[in-house]
């Protein structure tokens, strides 16, 4: 068995569960650790540290936050850590003088079932999508993003009332064991690769953006309530309510569908005391959850304690 001095690279919680793990595994040494530089942010602007940066802090590992990946200085002294491998989780995509630096290569783990959903959010996309699985897959990096040899894939299910959030953490898990497995094969010389094929209907995990977090309420129910569960906790799906002179602009949370006939106008907000319901093509949507601008997140039966709406209200 081969000893594994180990550069992580990470940024979100994500990572730091893939890299705690390592950590308590004590078999392998982390030499280093790198990740995004500091940055303002909240209303105050007050300087956030990342979620991999706190924990390397925590644990004392030597730590590097580069803001060109290119540089000299940072490029000599990431190679006088001496590693033998990089591990990559939710970073950024790094140029082939970092990851072709480690005898043993550079592996990424990436939180879908490879090819489908290369790139920025296959959490999302995949339950946006409809699918009933997904899982993690490690690959070791080349020169484009996301199609490098595939070492590992793990499978689990999506279940229906799942969000995006829940399966953020069970997948963080999953990989967790995917990248533990990773490296025993490696450190013992056994990586069988697999190389991807790019077969035509292969799915892309978009960038999220303002366009496609907002919801189209001419949609059918599963497509709209899909939306609005892979887009919680964050970065959350919305759309405009307007009530007569009134309009707002509304983050959805949670949701419920239901499918049945109606002659309701696709958008149309239906109230009682204590329940909203608005109105799609082949049923409702159920609001649960969600947050008028300057108000907190609340229940939706909070919301109707204080705030009552007229038989025009509307979304879109």
């Amino acid at each position: 068995m081969k000893a594994l001095r180990i550069v992580f690279m990470g940024t979100p919680d994500f990572a730091v569960g893939i890299l705690d793990a390592i950590v308590k595994q004590k078999k392998h040494e982390i030499v280093g650790v790198i990740t995004a530089p500091d940055k303002p942010a909240g209303r105050g602007q007050k300087v956030k540290f990342s979620a991999v940066k706190e924990y390397a802090l925590g644990q004392q590992l030597p730590l590097l936050q580069p803001t060109n990946l290119k540089d000299e200085s940072f490029l000599a002294e990431l190679k006088s850590l001496q590693a033998n491998l990089h591990i990559v989780v939710a970073f950024r995509m790094l140029p082939k003088v970092v990851w072709a630096m480690p005898e043993l290569g550079t592996f990424n783990l990436h939180a879908s079932l490879l090819p489908d959903y290369r790139g920025a959010a296959p959490i999302n996309w995949a339950i946006i999508n409809g699918e009933t699985k997904t899982g993690v897959t490690t690959f070791f990096i080349d020169e484009k993003i996301d199609t490098g040899a595939m070492i590992l894939s793990k499978i689990t299910e999506i279940l229906e009332s799942e969000n995006a959030g829940e399966l953020h953490d069970r997948l963080m898990h999953l990989g967790s064991e995917t990248v533990l497995e990773t490296l025993q094969l490696i450190s013992e010389g056994k990586a069988v690769t697999t190389i991807q094929e790019d077969m035509s209907g292969i799915k892309t995990a978009y960038k999220l953006d303002r366009d496609n977090c907002k919801i189209d309420f001419t949609k059918n129910a599963a497509e709209v309530y899909n939306l609005i569960r892979g887009l919680s906790p964050y970065p959350t799906a919305y759309c405009n309510f307007k009530d007569g002179n009134d309009e707002w602009n509304v983050k959805i949370y949670a949701a419920g569908k239901e499918i049945i006939a109606h002659t309701d106008a696709a958008g149309s907000v239906i109230t009682t005391k204590k329940e909203m319901k608005i109105a799609v093509p082949d049923g409702y949507i159920h609001i649960k959850s969600l947050q008028f601008p300057g108000k907190k997140k609340m229940a939706i039966h909070e919301l109707l304690n204080g705030m009552a709406f007229s038989t025009d209200a509307h979304a879109f």
